[in-house]
């Protein structure tokens, strides 16, 4: 069987190259699935599909995403992107934007306002995209700037909203964005950051206005994130890195955050106010005969 997930995309123009050798080399299939919330690609040749059959979901069940507008008095949405996440309280979400120079942009403002966050877009190291959503989904930073890389097959935790500071030009990618949030039996909200003499697209449907609450400053994350040169490879597992911070570093159960284990590098979260010590009093510890070496991330 072969599944392709997301294959609007995987099957678009620019991608016929790789995804034809992949396929040239699975003889035998019996069943070829593909699936995505969009459908806007003929489907090439090379997938040799023959009397497909279609299931379309999109009618069943009950939408659980509220879609609001929050209108900017200027063209620089900054200080209402500002407003709506202290409105917001510190719950996860993402912010989407189309280009990497605004993320930076935008990534500034946010820091010089004591908001944290994290980055991910295309132009980043593959570890450096992985870390980042490691990081948001332990809860080291509830926040999320990213482009439409991160609209689709990403791993993260259920979302309470996401927020279009810049809107995408196709209202597929619309759709794919606002889908990160209010997935499964979970509701969630997607905000679009809207200057007041900007016009809408059409895809957009008439949407009520929201008027963010004035709030205080969000607070900082109660995580952080702990690297453990160490892993897969060294036969290194959860149950050892949770018995290692709980009998030598002294954590509570309570304490313990999400353990995430790669090949050759682990990851915990533990309380911030104990980060530091702990990476003190653990480096050098021996686990399965390997010594390892920590550091907060």
């Amino acid at each position: 069987m072969l599944v392709l997930d997301e294959f609007d995309k995987s099957l678009e123009v620019g991608f016929e190259a790789e995804m034809s050798e992949i396929m040239s080399h699975l003889h035998h299939l019996n069943k070829k699935i593909l699936t995505s919330a969009s459908n806007k690609v003929e489907i090439p040749k090379f997938v040799g599909l023959k009397n497909p059959v279609r299931l379309n979901f999109s009618d069943k069940g009950s939408a659980q995403l509220s879609l609001k507008i929050v209108v900017s008095p200027v063209k620089d949405k900054l200080k209402s992107l500002l407003a709506t996440l202290k409105h917001l309280g510190g719950q996860p979400g993402i912010v989407f934007c189309n280009f990497k120079d605004t993320i930076s942009y935008v990534s500034d403002f946010l820091t010089e306002n004591h908001i944290s966050h994290d980055c991910f877009f295309g132009d980043m190291e593959q570890r450096d995209r992985e870390l980042a959503l490691i990081k948001f989904r332990n809860g080291t930073h509830r926040l999320l700037l990213a482009t439409d890389l991160a609209a689709r097959g990403i791993d993260v935790p259920e979302l309470r909203f996401i927020i279009h500071y810049q809107l995408p030009q196709k209202s597929h990618e619309f759709m794919h964005r606002n889908g990160r949030t209010a997935r499964m039996n979970a509701d969630g909200t997607a905000y679009v950051l809207k200057w007041k003499d900007e016009t809408l697209p059409e895809y957009i449907p008439e949407t009520p206005v929201e008027n963010p609450k004035k709030a205080e400053q969000l607070s900082a994350s109660n995580w952080k994130t702990i690297q453990i040169l160490g892993g897969r490879r060294d036969k290194i597992s959860k149950g050892d890195i949770a018995g290692l911070f709980m009998k030598v570093g002294k954590l509570k159960k309570d304490e313990l955050g999400l353990i995430e284990i790669q090949q050759e590098i682990s990851y915990v979260a533990v309380p911030a106010a104990k980060a530091h010590l702990l990476t003190q009093s653990l480096n050098n510890s021996k686990l399965k005969g390997k010594k390892l070496r920590l550091g907060v991330v």
